[in-house]
């Protein structure tokens, strides 16, 4: 991997994009850093401080990851990236019901620009009324562990002149701009940079929190802890590393055809299934699904809860209860196949190779080939979604191990390694790609 970047720095139009790379994600940081107009930036760093030092363990924690910690600050990058790959769910999710979109994902390039298109409308959507709730709850103290915590953070009339509601509806307009804007410069680093540009921000995300949380963890724990965290990552890492490359190869034959006066096929290759075919979208699909308890208990709050309140709250909502984790467990395995079951058809993979003349050997074209891809991918996928659940409840364990709540955003397991091993995968690959096609350059010369 080191020598894949040092050569690349090597290669100037390659080290152009590598440098056009860390500046966009330069410019990301710093944006996820400056304070949307009209919020109080003390009084929000206050408010952190305090959060910090009593619990961490709140709702909006994995979009805060996400977010790289832009969210509790509500900065101008506050909503991050997740209104986008919010809609890029959703658009998946509506090709099986709108004949329409599946037909224009089938029509090729021009079909897909126009689905990306769309995409951008629904993210912008998304992105105003995300915005909107974070600042309703960032004023009645919901963001920031309860109702009636850190009052101030948005100033009221009485104290700049300004109406309220000007100062919120401006604090609106600038996140959603701010999410419109990352969607660009996602596209720039597509374009002209390495890698795939959303995921090379939420990756930049992630990793912005990793120094402060690794600190936090030394502090707390002492250095053997630590020390032996780090040896545990390396492990984690290795392993996910290994799973991310592993997969089945289906091989694919070819036959001769007569097309004019050339003779095509007599060809071998075959279809790749990785094992973790549904990435790490299941991961935040149960996730999602499992703040729905807490977020209803932030708003259900009281002085005087009753029996209901109080077992969903050491049962379903708490991160370290046996049953929260086997919940957890199994919807990722759910989603695991649910996700798998709309991003790979059988059938329309079957039906392009006997378009093509291309067989399975021992197994006939048709409705045969699909059913045993079908058979195949259940298999492989039972071994993803056990491995992507594993590594998503790791987190859960060393919190009853460190019988703490302040790691919640655990930096070596679930969603995070996932999403940075990912990552990190796919760029050194286009990296050794792009090196490889200028290197045969130079052998043809």
């Amino acid at each position: 991997m080191l020598s894949a970047f040092v050569s690349a720095f090597r290669t100037p139009d390659l080290r152009k994009k590598l440098l056009f790379t860390i500046g966009i994600i330069a410019i990301y940081r710093l944006g996820a850093n400056v304070p949307s107009p009209g919020v109080s930036y003390g009084r929000i760093q206050d408010c952190i401080g305090t959060l910090e030092a009593e619990d961490t363990t709140g709702v909006f924690t994995l979009l805060n990851l996400f977010s790289g910690g832009a969210l509790l600050q509500l900065s101008v990058f506050a909503l991050g990236i997740m209104p986008y790959i919010t809609a890029s769910i959703i658009m998946n999710l509506l090709r099986v019901v709108i004949p329409r979109l599946e037909m224009l994902y089938k029509e090729g390039q021009t079909g897909q620009a126009k689905i990306t298109q769309y995409t951008r409308y629904l993210t912008l959507g998304l992105a105003v009324l995300q915005s909107s709730a974070f600042v309703a709850l960032a004023r009645s103290g919901q963001l920031f562990g309860g109702p009636g915590n850190c009052p101030g953070i948005i100033p009221e009339q009485i104290d700049t002149g300004v109406p309220t509601w000007m100062m919120v509806t401006l604090v609106v307009i600038v996140m959603t701009a701010g999410t419109g804007v990352i969607m660009w410069l996602g596209e720039l680093i597509t374009d002209r940079g390495v890698g795939n540009g959303m995921s090379t921000l939420i990756f930049a995300s992630i990793a912005a929190q990793l120094p402060a949380e690794g600190w936090t963890m030394r502090e707390q724990e002492g250095d053997p802890v630590f020390i032996a965290m780090l040896g545990i990552a390396l492990l984690i890492i290795t392993a996910v590393v290994f799973m991310e490359l592993g997969q089945r190869r289906i091989p694919v034959q070819y036959a001769k055809r007569m097309i004019g006066r050339r003779m095509y096929g007599n060809t071998s290759t075959y279809i790749p299934l990785k094992i973790n075919q549904a990435g790490v979208i299941p991961v935040i699909f149960a996730s999602s699904m499992l703040y729905l308890p807490q977020l209803g208990l932030q708003f259900a709050e009281s002085e005087d809860p009753g029996p209901v309140y109080l077992w969903i709250q050491n049962n379903v909502a708490l991160p370290t209860s046996p049953l929260y984790i086997i919940i957890y467990f199994l919807m990722i395995i759910f989603f695991t196949y649910f996700y798998v079951s709309i991003t790979f058809n059988p059938n329309d993979v079957a039906d392009n190779m006997k378009k093509y003349g291309g067989f399975v050997p021992g197994i006939r074209p048709g409705k045969p080939t699909a059913d045993y891809l079908d058979f195949v991918l259940s298999r492989i996928t039972l071994a993803g979604s056990m491995y992507l659940a594993i590594v998503a409840i790791l987190p859960n364990f060393f919190f009853i191990y460190l019988d703490s709540d302040t790691f919640i955003n655990f930096p070596f397991g679930g969603v995070a390694v996932l999403i940075m091993v990912g990552v990190g995968l796919e760029s050194v690959k286009q990296i050794e790609s792009q090196l490889m096609q200028r290197n045969y350059e130079g052998f043809l010369r």
